[in-house]
This record gives structure tokens, C-alpha cells and sequence, in this order.
């Protein structure tokens, strides 16, 4: 009974695609940024709508599932950009990222005495330029597969065109942002938990079946969720509610049955 648009992460596909391009590179140009999202988009969308279609042939279920590669508008003055953060790609010697940064210009840290990485901007989706589209799809009875990976990242100029940026999206804000371009009265966030917990890993963890808006705004506040993990996951809910959505809700795969049926998993409401 639900009309339903499925987005996905691509952090380890895109670290791939990066690594063989950099294997490569003495024989072929390197693959840009943007355009390793837009690949990714591609390969897994495909292996979703195929698995997908696939299940659908043996319950009978009549609906077509197509991916769409999604932009997603960016401000170019976003101060992420001046404050690149977000590692990607492989793991460098000093010398190495000495010369990355003076030949390609990338902002390289050093990560954990690991070694040296590459770090870009991860700037907050504004607009996704395909929502048009989708609910095109969606309205024609289609299950559609988009914002991979949060979208390829893309600024719009003053002539209007659009270019691609060396960015990353956190893959929830963008998901959220295009449930609420899209009019979506329920955003789901699938992730490794079936709950949200306070105090997690503790011996103090208690599960949260459900939070206000507000309840989530403290508990942010209070650090109980870990950067990178749970805490944009909140954030995104958070938004998603504040912009007019009904309901997010946050659980696990295995889970998501029960979850929708209000058995589990933690719901926040406005």
C-alpha cells in the first residue's frame, strides 16, 4: 500500500573506484569525484532494481523498479568548502601527499598514524535537480531507486548551468531533503540497530521507542549521539519533520517489517 523511492549509501564503492583509478593512473586519466558518485549510482541502482524485479516476478507484485541518476544542488559558498573534512581514497606516505597537494591541489590530513588521505568538503544539500522527474515516476507507478550515495554533488552557476564538485553528501540529509521535495509523509532510515539508544555501548543503554522533535533536539545536545553514525540520522529526522513530514522512523533492515507496524524501532514524530 505504500508508494515507495529508496535511496542508498556508496562510501565503500566510491574508495574502490578511487583506489583503481589510482592503480591506474599511469595508463588512463584518474576519474574525478563527481563522477565516481555518478558511477555508483549506476552499478548499485542497478543491482537493487534487479534484485528487486526479480523478488517482485515471485510475489506477483506487477511494479517496475528503475534508478535514476540524481544531482543534488550544493552552495558553492558553503564554508565546508574552506574546511574540507571528509576523507576519502587511499592512504598516502608524507611525500606522496606532499605531491598530491601541489600537482592536484587536494587537501590532504594526516589520519590516525595511518597515514596520509585526501579530504573534501561535505556541503549541505539544497536541491535535488531530478525531483521533477521522480515524481513523475512515482506517480506512474514506478518504484524508483535515487540519490545514491546523497547525489552527485553539483553548484549552479549564475549562466544557470550546472557543474560538478569534488564534495561529499551525507547520504540521510539528501535522502531526507528529496522526501520533502517530494511531498513524502513517512521517511524511513534504515542502519545496523533495530532502536536508537541512549547511552550506547553502556551498561546505562535504553532503547528509545519513540521521540519528539524536541526530546531529539536535547539528546543531541547531550552528545548522545556519535558523530558519523547515529547523530546525522537524528539530524536528518529532525529536518525531515521540521520541513513538514509526518513520521521518520529509524531501525534495521531485519527489522523494518515490524518497525512500519509500530512493533519496533524508534519512531520521531513532531
Amino acid at each position: 500500500g505504500f508508494q515507495v523511492v529508496v535511496t542508498h549509501g556508496n562510501g565503500p564503492q566510491v574508495g574502490f573506484i578511487l583506489f583503481r583509478s589510482e592503480l591506474a593512473r599511469s595508463h588512463i586519466h584518474e576519474v574525478p569525484l563527481d563522477v565516481c558518485g555518478a558511477d555508483t549510482q549506476g552499478a548499485i541502482g542497478y543491482q537493487i532494481q534487479q534484485s528487486l524485479r526479480n523478488e517482485f516476478a515471485v510475489r506477483g507484485i506487477p511494479q517496475v523498479p528503475v534508478t535514476v541518476v540524481t544531482q543534488t544542488v550544493v552552495d558553492a559558498g558553503d564554508p565546508a568548502f574552506q574546511k574540507p573534512s571528509k576523507p576519502i581514497g587511499s592512504f598516502y606516505t608524507a611525500e606522496q601527499a606532499e605531491i598530491r597537494n601541489k600537482e592536484d591541489g587536494w587537501t590532504m590530513v594526516e589520519d590516525a598514524g595511518r597515514g596520509w588521505r585526501r579530504v573534501v568538503a561535505s556541503p549541505l544539500p539544497k536541491e535535488i535537480v531530478e525531483k521533477d522527474a521522480i515524481a513523475s515516476l512515482i506517480k506512474a507507478g514506478f518504484i524508483v531507486i535515487a540519490a545514491g550515495g546523497g547525489g552527485v554533488p553539483v553548484v549552479r552557476e549564475k549562466s544557470g548551468d550546472l557543474r560538478g564538485v569534488a564534495a561529499v553528501i551525507d547520504k540521510d540529509y539528501a535522502t531526507s531533503l528529496l522526501a520533502n521535495q517530494l511531498g513524502a509523509d513517512y521517511l524511513v532510515i534504515s542502519t545496523g540497530v533495530d532502536q536508537v539508544c541512549l547511552n550506547f555501548g553502556t551498561p546505562q543503554q535504553k532503547p528509545l521507542p519513540q521521540m519528539t522533535a524536541a526530546e531529539a533536539e536535547r539528546y543531541l545536545a547531550e552528545g548522545h549521539f556519535k558523530p558519523g553514525s547515529m547523530k546525522p540520522k537524528v539530524e536528518a529526522c529532525l529536518q525531515f519533520l521540521k520541513r513538514g513530514g509526518k513520521l521518520a522512523l529509524i531501525t534495521s533492515p531485519e527489522a523494518l517489517s515490524k518497525a512500519v507496524r509500530g512493533e519496533t524501532g524508534t519512531r520521531l514524530i513532531p
